[in-house]
């Protein structure tokens, strides 16, 4: 129990002193996670609005294959990752495996199918009264279409930060193409992974906190976003 207790205090002090190996391993998870976020954001909601809103050939197979990239396993996306960048890969000549590079690809691909099935959802949950509307008014394709994403906002915003919390929280993926390499590509999930078996509770624990805590904060504001559009849809 006193080594529990022990573990705990060490690791507060380590948050509350910002030691400098717990504050670079943060920053390298945020940055990676968030490029990753905005690249699958800025591929993902065209690509959702083109879903819900266009019909065209194979779009059914499309939805399908999205529905089914949401529950994708990581060590498999890592896996598949892996080889693409390893030196016989299709892209080895690149040099990326083993580098935050390849993490935020990792990462891009689980987070992608959330993005754009999630807003794919939002769109076609907007009420057709309001597309009907725009274009009696005399809107015109384009008007009409940021008309129903402007309308889908709140959903779309969830999806991006339901990806987020995805990606945060991810260590397969990353493990394998990033190698878990001090100072360059280890990042919160991986580091826990590692101190653990190593017995290094506190910074594990201080890593568990500051996970948990980013955790909170992210479904708090997905809670207000969902309960806000709850609020404006009466």
């Amino acid at each position: 129990m006193d080594s529990i207790l022990t573990a705990f205090t060490d690791a507060f002090r380590l948050i509350i002193h910002f030691d400098a190996n717990l504050l670079g391993i943060i920053l390298l998870s945020l940055k990676v996670s968030g490029l990753a976020l905005v690249i699958a954001t800025c591929v993902g909601i065209p690509a959702g609005a083109a879903l819900g809103l266009a019909k065209f050939p194979g779009r059914g197979f499309a939805i399908s294959a999205m529905n089914t990239g949401m529950g994708l396993p990581p060590v498999v996306v890592g896996l598949f990752v892996y080889l693409l960048l390893s030196r016989k890969g299709p892209l080895g000549f690149m040099g990326l495996l083993y580098s935050p590079s390849a993490m935020i690809i990792a990462q891009t691909i689980l987070a992608l199918p959330i993005v754009i099935s999630l807003c794919r959802s939002a769109i076609k949950s907007v009420d057709p009264v309001i597309e009907q509307a725009a274009r009696t008014l005399g809107a015109t394709r384009g008007q009409v279409i940021v008309t129903i994403i402007r309308e889908a906002r709140y959903g779309i915003l969830s999806a991006v930060i339901t990806a987020f919390g995805r990606v945060m929280a991810e260590v397969g993926a990353i493990l394998i193409v990033g190698g878990n390499i001090a100072g360059y590509t280890r990042v919160m999930t991986t580091t826990i992974a590692l101190e653990t078996d190593k017995g290094n509770f506190e910074l594990a624990l201080a890593l568990g906190i500051i996970l948990l805590a980013l955790s909170f904060i992210i479904n708090a504001v997905l809670h207000s976003i969902q309960k806000k559009n709850s609020l404006e849809g009466f």
